[in-house]
């Protein structure tokens, strides 16, 4: 006959594992819902603003803000500012870039997706003889790290005169280098349509390096550069707005 201690004993070591193994076999919390949308902001400045390789900025610092909105079935919608300086090297009055765009993401099969979607750039007054202001149909493909875009101009470009159906193709990959660090590799061709036009196009490359310190704080380094022909991109100081250099960059989304 078992003493009333041990009795008590071999109940207690009993009743402890039936809770430990209840424990155990209790289903996981359910994974809270994807939310439908996602809206996010995003401030910064650059040392110079590059777009395609060439100078927006005269070389010079600018700011740069933006916001925007994705839904969970792929459609997203956004808006983006800088300051720039071009259009008044060019005759205009515009201190100002925005952009609008809108698109939709997808997935085609496993690490293969494509973006489609159409951008228009805005120069509020840019006053020139032939308006600034120019909209993009665009199409991307991504495998894996690589991503291969086309953009075509449905309006003239960037005022350059009868330039409609000019087009944008672009190859960069994403290498993700550890410690928060991403690399980007870029190699892009403008092509400028119309009569007397073609001395415009070009080939930009670029590296870039980001450094993602959490909380929303990123900062990047970019070498990047043009094959653009000296004497027809440059700022009235006659300084060659493609030309090779650094961009250094500080980023905040929230």
């Amino acid at each position: 006959m078992k003493h009333p201690i041990q009795s008590a004993l071999v109940l207690a070591c009993l009743m402890a594992a039936s809770m430990a193994s209840a424990q155990t076999a209790a289903p996981a919390a359910p994974a809270a819902p994807e939310p439908d949308y996602s809206l996010s902001y995003n401030v910064g400045a650059v040392t110079d603003y590059r777009y395609r390789g060439i100078s927006q900025s005269r070389l010079g610092a600018a700011a740069q803000a933006g916001v925007d909105f994705a839904a969970k079935n792929g459609i997203y919608l956004g808006a983006w500012t800088s300051t720039i300086q071009w259009i008044k090297d060019a005759g205009g009055n515009a201190n100002l870039e925005l952009d609008l765009y809108g698109g939709y993401k997808g997935e085609i099969a496993k690490d293969i997706s494509y973006d489609v979607g159409v951008l228009a750039y805005q120069y509020p007054s840019n006053h020139l003889a032939v308006s600034a202001n120019t909209t993009e149909l665009y199409g991307a493909l991504t495998y894996g790290v690589v991503t291969a875009k086309y953009s075509h101009s449905v309006t003239n470009l960037f005022g350059f005169a009868s330039s409609k159906n000019s087009g944008y193709l672009d190859l960069s990959a994403s290498f993700d280098a550890g410690s928060g660090f991403t690399l980007v590799p870029h190699l892009g061709h403008q092509k400028v349509a119309g009569s007397g036009n073609d001395v415009y196009s070009y080939t930009d490359y670029s590296l870039a390096a980001t450094k993602d310190y959490g909380n929303g704080l990123a900062l990047s380094a970019t070498v990047l550069g043009t094959d653009a022909k000296g004497a027809l991109y440059v700022t009235p100081a006659g300084k060659f707005t493609g030309k090779t250099g650094v961009q250094l960059g500080l980023k905040y989304s929230f």
